[in-house]
């Protein structure tokens, strides 16, 4: 593809429709992306209490490029390039760790930075060199509920109304007090776009997630889940807990804010979690006892989230390439939750590693349909209305020429 074929290819667009082909298989589009939208956006890097103390670090990745997130001896949380000023190498290789000796060294010729990223030792340089020009480039940082946001733009997307969302939603669920009780990665020979979409309608929850339909009413079209949303709102303002519904998602393109979006919805009768038997563990946040609900709430294109009232999961989409995705996911408990005795790790994250195994696979069979070369754009049902919207944002930011 060249970049004259993007503006027609946007252009043919038919509204209601899935994109064309090219859109998940041209590896010059995935660069567009992160050029044009990924990089600009904030996105979940984990839960802050997984580097609870100064040395701690996680790497994240999206597309080429990685991050360390660490926490300094004074408690700070820094993003820092995983690139090494001097000839460019990774620093850190694991997902996570602990830097011991306060320090960020180089495996290659053992250039030294601290966990603010600046430079401490490099050997053997010329007496013109200037250490204190060559600390390791900082992203910003947001914790907003425990949860540690990060973004590669130059002019960081407005994130006030993350903040007032994560508040409303997290906030109330007690994320901000939680911890890390378990993490899976799920790589998924996909792009990127068709693991999103995925997540963003449940009109395949049905037929492809037994186990996630018998429990949520999200599962169900808007009609015939009208009055049990309402009986779960009832629940909750019964209890004392308001979670609102809100909508800016997507806004980013016009607006110059973060999307971000907040949407409760109710359980099924008998569920109160989403453990095999229904029942839930210890409760988070406000909640002295379940209201029978969830809540999905997701901030910029690729962090979304699932809250109940005794646990929460973090879902983390990791573009690698033009047919390579990897969701990370992370389940949240309270941070005196003890395993064992508060909750079962195998009834906790039973439902989640079910539905992500059973989305690898729909998701690798819908890129492997849509590698065809005779694969047509088809219309979304009333069902899919928020992967309509997505790819009506992502098609406007990909408009927009860098």
């Amino acid at each position: 593809m060249t970049s004259a074929r993007l503006p027609t290819l946007i252009a043919e667009h038919r509204r209601g429709h899935t994109l064309a082909r090219e859109f998940y298989t041209d590896p010059a589009i995935f660069e567009a992306d992160l050029e044009r939208m990924l990089l600009k956006h904030w996105f979940c890097a984990g839960h802050d209490s997984s580097i609870a103390r100064g040395g701690d670090y996680l790497t994240v990745d999206l597309g080429a490029e990685s991050v360390i997130l660490v926490r300094t001896p004074a408690g700070e949380v820094r993003a820092l390039l995983n690139v090494c000023r001097h000839r460019g190498s990774r620093l850190l290789g694991e997902r996570c760790g602990h830097a011991a000796s306060g320090r960020l060294t180089c495996p290659y010729h053992a250039w030294s930075y601290g966990l603010d990223g600046q430079l401490l030792a490099a050997r053997q340089m010329p007496a013109s060199f200037r250490p204190g020009d060559m600390a390791l480039r900082a992203l910003p940082v947001r914790i907003v509920e425990g949860l540690i946001f990060t973004t590669f733009a130059a002019r960081p997307l407005e994130f006030a109304a993350v903040e007032e969302a994560l508040r409303r939603s997290a906030g109330v669920y007690g994320w901000g007090r939680a911890k890390v009780a378990h993490r899976e990665l799920y790589s998924i020979a996909a792009n990127w776009k068709l693991a999103v979409e995925n997540y963003m309608e449940c009109y395949h929850c049905q037929p492809a997630h037994p186990e996630f339909s018998k429990r949520h009413v999200y599962a169900r079209p808007a009609e015939l889940r009208e009055e049990l949303e309402r009986a779960g709102r009832r629940r909750a303002e019964a209890l004392g807990i308001a979670v609102p519904t809100i909508d800016r998602y997507g806004c980013a393109a016009a607006s110059g804010e973060e999307s971000a979006d907040v949407m409760p919805s109710a359980l099924f009768e008998g569920f109160s979690s989403a453990t095999p038997d229904g029942r839930p563990g210890r409760m988070m946040g406000s909640f002295a006892a379940s209201d029978g609900n969830s809540t999905y709430f997701d901030i910029g294109p690729l962090s979304s989230f699932l809250a109940y009232p005794d646990h929460g999961i973090v879902y983390r989409f990791i573009p690698r390439s033009v047919n390579l995705t990897e969701m990370e996911l992370i389940w949240l408990v309270d941070a005196d939750a003890v395993e064992g005795e508060d909750y079962d790790l195998e009834q906790l994250t039973w439902l989640w590693r079910t539905t992500s195994l059973e989305d690898k696979k729909i998701v690798e069979m819908n890129q492997a349909g849509v590698n065809s070369r005779y694969f047509e754009p088809g219309p979304y049902s009333t069902q899919e209305m928020h992967a309509d919207r997505f790819v009506e944002w992502y098609l406007a930011e990909l408009a927009i020429e860098p």
